[in-house]
C-alpha cells in the first residue's frame, strides 16, 4: 500500500532487558556448543519475572517521550503479543493503555505473533488518513517467554527467544520518519508447517504443551519419511516479494535502501529468509545487534529502527526498510524516509 498522506513515525523506544550470553548458557548445558557456533549468537535478552505487558509500557513511555505528543492525541493502541501475557479472559492491550496514556480510547491486540507492529503500523495508517479526528496511534509490543513451557534455548533451530519491549507513535503532524509503504504477502498453504500435526482443540497450552518449533519440523521429518510431502514453498521467496512490491509502492528500489531492519534470527536463518532473497549482506542489516539480543518477537523491527536512527546510522534522506517474517506463512514490510536527524533529549530512558 503506498502511503497517500502524511504518516510518520513520531517516536520510537524499546526495553531491553540484560543479557544472558550463549557462551554461559553452553556452561550451564542449557544451548549446544555446536548450535552456538552455527547460530552466530552471542547473548540474548532475559527479563527475568518481568511481564511482556510491563517491558511494552517501559518501551511506550521512552517513545512517548520522544514524540511530542500528549496522550489527549491519541485515538487507538495497537498491541502485540508473540506469547501469552497474563490471566486468560483479560485484556493485555488495556493494561498497555491503562499505563501509557489512560485514555478512553480502543485497545486491540494484534498478530499473529511477529508480525504484529508492522500489521499494526499499517492499521494505524489506514486510521490516521480516514478519521482526522486523532492525530496518533500507539503501537507496542512486549514478550517474556522465561516460562516453564518454553525453553527459549531449543525452541527453535531458527532463532533463540527474547525478552522485551518496543513501542512507536503513528503520527499525522509530524516525525522522524515518514511512512512511504507499508505491505504484506502470505502463503497461506504454508501455515501447517507451524502447526506440525497439533490438534487444535484443545489448545496445546491448556493441557501444558511446551511451545517448540523443533518438534514441529521433527513432526514433517517424520511424515516426509512415510512418503507425506509436507507443504511446499521457500519462505524467502515471500520474503523477497513483500519487498520488492512494497518498494514498488514506495518508487524505490532495494539499492535504494540504506538499512534493513530484520527479525533477530541466527545466522543460517537469516541468511536464507531474509539477507539472501533480498540479495544484502549483513551490514546493511541489524545482525550486529540481533546477535546480541535474539528474536524478541514482533519488538525486533522497532528495536533495529531505534538502533539505527539514535547512533546516527541513517539520517535525512536516507531510507530504511522494516521487516518481519511471521507464522502464516507471512511477510510483513514498511518503507521509510529519515526525515530528521535524532537529538537526544534531557532525560532518557533505558
Amino acid at each position: 500500500m503506498r502511503v497517500h498522506g502524511d504518516v510518520f513515525i513520531a517516536g520510537v523506544g524499546s526495553y531491553r532487558p540484560d543479557v544472558v550470553t550463549t557462551e554461559l548458557a553452553v556452561e550451564r548445558s542449557w544451548y549446544d556448543a555446536e548450535e552456538r557456533e552455527a547460530s552466530g549468537m552471542r547473548s540474548v535478552m532475559v527479563a527475568g519475572d518481568t511481564p511482556g505487558p510491563d517491558l511494552a509500557i517501559r518501551a511506550a513511555e521512552v517513545a512517548l517521550r520522544r514524540s511530542g505528543h500528549t496522550p489527549e492525541d491519541f485515538g487507538a493502541v495497537l498491541h502485540t503479543a508473540t506469547y501469552h501475557q497474563g490471566p486468560d479472559g483479560w485484556s493485555a492491550p488495556h493494561y498497555v493503555l491503562r499505563y501509557t496514556l489512560d485514555r478512553p480510547i480502543t485497545a486491540v491486540q494484534v498478530g499473529p505473533g511477529c508480525l504484529g507492529t508492522l500489521a499494526g503500523l499499517e492499521m494505524a495508517a489506514y486510521r490516521l488518513l480516514g478519521n482526522p479526528e486523532k492525530d496518533a496511534v500507539l503501537l507496542t509490543a512486549g514478550d517474556n517467554f522465561g516460562t516453564p513451557l518454553v525453553d527459549r534455548w531449543r525452541a527453535s533451530k531458527l532463532f533463540l527467544l527474547a525478552d522485551g519491549g518496543a513501542a512507536a507513535v503513528v503520527s499525522r503532524r509530524a516525525g522522524f520518519a515518514r511512512v512511504l509503504a507499508c505491505g504484506a504477502v502470505s502463503n497461506p498453504a504454508m501455515e501447517e508447517l507451524h502447526r506440525g500435526g497439533e490438534v487444535l482443540f484443545p489448545a496445546g497450552i491448556t493441557v501444558g504443551r511446551s511451545l517448540n518449533f523443533g518438534e514441529r519440523s521433527a513432526y514433517w521429518r517424520e511424515q516426509w519419511a512415510k512418503g507425506v510431502a509436507p507443504p511446499m514453498g521457500h519462505f524467502g521467496d515471500v520474503v523477497a516479494e513483500t519487498a520488492e512490491r512494497t518498494l514498488a509502492e514506495a518508487g524505490l528500489s532495494m539499492d535504494k535502501v540504506t538499512r534493513v531492519c530484520h527479525s533477530g534470527y541466527n545466522r543460517g536463518a537469516l541468511d536464507g529468509i531474509y539477507l539472501d532473497p533480498l540479495g544484502i549482506d549483513a551490514d546493511r542489516g541489524t545482525w550486529e545487534l540481533t546477535r546480541t539480543l535474539g528474536h524478541a518477537g514482533a519488538a525486533d523491527p522497532f528495536i533495529g529502527l531505534e538502533h539505527v536512527w539514535t547512533r546516527g546510522e541513517v539520517g535525512p534522506g536516507d531510507h530504511v526498510l522494516l521487516l518481519c517474517a511471521g507464522p502464516g506463512m507471512e511477510t510483513d514490510c514498511a518503507v521509510l524516509e529519515i526525515v530528521a536527524s535524532y537529538e537526544e533529549p534531557a532525560k532518557e530512558g533505558r
